[in-house]
Order: C-alpha cells, then structure tokens, then sequence
C-alpha cells in the first residue's frame, strides 16, 4: 500500500513508487495487490483489518514518504502510543494510541538488517536503511495496526520525496527488490 497526498505533498511518493512497483511487477508466483491508503487514522482502523481478511496475505509492505528521508527507510516495528497530529480529516484518536490495551511496540517478523544487508548487496542505485521509528503519524499507525492484526508478518518502507534525490523509477526497482528479499 502507498498513501494519498496529505500536508505538503500534494503528489504522495509513496504512492506514485508503488505504482511503479505495480508495472514492474514481482515473481510469477506472487500475487500482489495494490492500494492507496488516505491519510485518515478511522479509515486506516477500518481498512487494515478489513484487507487482511480479503486477501490472508503471506505478508503486507506498506510504503509511506518521509520528508525528512533521503534513504530508502526499512522499518523494524510499529508503535501503539503518542499519535498527537491531526489527519487530513482534522481528526487524532483521543486515546493517541492504535489499539487499546494492546503491546507498546510490535516487531515485524522480517529481518530488517539481512534484507537491508542482501539489497545493498545488489547494488541498485538507491541507498536502503534502517529505522526503529516509523514517526507516529498514519506512516506508524498504519504499520502498527498491521503488525497487531497479522502477528508481525508486516513491513514498513520509508521513501524520500520524488526527485529528493530518486526518480520514481528507482523507488519503484527498490521496492520490487526489497519486498522479494522479504519473501525469500
């Protein structure tokens, strides 16, 4: 999944890399299932669960922009509190958390490290990273419930924006590398 414009970016990046991931296509024997996500945290409550239980995916990789990125960002978990910014429907849950009652902090069962290690190794033109926080807004949040609805069989990528310093086209290859190391 990538996100619909929010704040300054009017054109999401995230999105638009996913797209590109979606012409490139992955392995014959994956089926992959593309979304955008608005930037609503009751949308994201309702919509997350509501395509794990379409799809009961092997594995979820949302894609998210990071203004402050100029790596492709590999996520190691989600976190459930300190959700203070307003989405695009001026709305922030009450509580500031995802789920109620639920663990601080839920770790992706993925090995961040060792892919971010195997596509570095494949020299692409983009530079991966890794990150312990994902920034407590829809990026966090929408991995977070993620985490929690499928036991940690989710990801999370951060891109930079378009041209800051990737084309759409290395997002898209970067994408297309990073979630079949996952798979592997």
């Amino acid at each position: 999944s990538g996100f619909g414009p929010f704040g300054e970016h009017a054109v999401n990046a995230s999105w638009i890399a996913v797209q590109e991931l979606e012409k490139l296509g992955l392995r014959d024997d994956v089926d992959l299932h593309v979304y955008e996500i608005p930037v609503e945290y009751q949308t994201v409550q309702r919509l997350i669960p509501a395509l794990w239980k379409k799809h009961s995916p092997q594995l979820v990789v949302h894609v998210g922009v990071s203004g402050m990125a100029t790596t492709v960002t590999l996520e190691k978990c989600g976190h459930n509190v300190g959700y203070k910014g307003l989405d695009n429907c001026r709305f922030c849950p009450g509580s500031q958390c995802c789920v109620e009652g639920g663990p601080e902090c839920i770790d992706s069962i993925i090995d961040m490290d060792t892919v971010c290690k195997r596509v570095s190794a494949l020299e692409l033109d983009v530079t991966v990273t890794i990150s312990k926080d994902a920034g407590r807004y829809l990026c966090d949040f929408t991995y977070y419930t993620s985490l929690y609805q499928s036991r940690g069989r989710s990801a999370f990528v951060h891109v930079p924006p378009l041209g800051k310093p990737y084309t759409a086209e290395q997002l898209g290859r970067a994408l297309q590398a990073i979630i079949e190391e996952m798979l592997d």
